[in-house]
């Protein structure tokens, strides 16, 4: 076994797990990453992975690598820009334990990300919301629970991990109504809830019957919903919602789409975007900035508010007749 095997594996064990004490998903998704790497230098040198050297990951392999994700597995820039991000974390470890490769660690370290597009946030208006919600069959015990779920998404703002991760104790229905959930960053927040979802939940809440520590919105086995699942219950209701709101047809709605329906609602009732930070558990008020970008709304609303220059148009002159022939060569 090459020292690259046992480095990756104090990289998960000791590096992540205990001095870091990184979260599942971090953990997964750096797993994922070192696998996908892994098959690549295989197939790029030849050597079983158990075989692979540190000196085998270099710069060339790792660019040919971020390219072969952008090229062949059709991947963003910004998964590209993940993925390399966990290729970093796990050099700066090996510069610990191997100083032998500096040289090669650094010219590693030294790739930078690609820079990317940053394009408006896709949210759902009224309308179309009301549609999407109204999609579940409620005469059914699943329609009942994505009926529930779907309206927890769009009014809370939680992220898909979040939602599956609900359990029956998150839910406060009391006085000041609320949902606990940890979210990401390990960060503990609390979200209100509005009178007409409390309705909706305690009626779910009565029919789920569950145990304090049992998923709030499961299978039909009782086990808790994956993203997969929740991506594709919401692909399932779009055909349905787009026949009483046809412009969902052009919109790509994923859960987080109802996660950016819920920071733009705030937005539209004057909410301070600090408080649309902390709602939504954002680490920097500046994450919460592309709303206001996004926010054709707000823009038109400052517009009415401004003072048009006071430009007078010009009239139109013809050019000169032999310019103008000059000009049609």
């Amino acid at each position: 076994m090459s020292a690259l095997a046992p480095t990756l594996q104090t990289f998960f064990t000791d590096r992540l797990s205990r001095q870091r004490n990184a979260s599942p998903h971090t953990i997964a998704a750096y797993r994922d990453t070192m696998r996908l790497l892994l098959a690549f230098a295989e197939e790029q040198t030849g050597n079983s992975p158990s075989n692979l050297d540190i000196a085998d990951l270099d710069t060339r392999l790792i660019g040919d690598f971020l390219d072969h994700l952008e090229r062949d597995r059709k991947n963003s820039a910004r998964t590209r820009n993940a993925r390399l991000a966990a290729i970093h974390s796990l050099f700066r470890y090996a510069a610990l334990c191997h100083p032998e490769h500096a040289a090669l660690i650094q010219r590693v370290l030294a790739m930078p990300p690609k820079r990317t597009d940053r394009t408006l946030v896709t949210y759902l208006n009224e309308h179309e919301t009301s549609a999407l919600l109204a999609a579940p069959d409620r005469a059914s015990w699943t329609g009942r629970r994505d009926h529930a779920l779907l309206l927890v998404a769009a009014q809370t703002g939680l992220r898909a991990s979040e939602l599956t991760g609900l359990t029956c104790s998150d839910v406060h229905l009391g006085v000041g109504a609320h949902i606990s959930c940890v979210g990401k960053g390990r960060k503990q927040r609390i979200t209100p809830l509005t009178r007409s979802t409390v309705a909706v939940l305690r009626v779910w809440l009565h029919e789920r019957n569950g145990e304090p520590a049992d998923p709030l919105f499961p299978t039909s086995q009782g086990a808790r919903l994956s993203r997969d699942a929740l991506e594709r219950r919401i692909a399932k209701y779009l055909p349905i919602a787009a026949k009483s709101s046809p412009t969902l047809t052009e919109k790509k709605v994923t859960p987080h789409t109802l996660r950016h329906t819920a920071a733009m609602r705030l937005l539209h009732a004057g909410i301070d975007t600090a408080v649309i930070a902390l709602w939504l558990g954002h680490e920097s008020i500046e994450t919460t900035r592309i709303y206001l970008h996004a926010d054709l709304t707000l823009k038109e609303r400052a517009l009415t508010r401004t003072t048009p220059p006071s430009s007078k148009p010009g009239r139109y002159q013809p050019p000169d007749k032999l310019l103008a022939f000059l000009e049609n060569l």
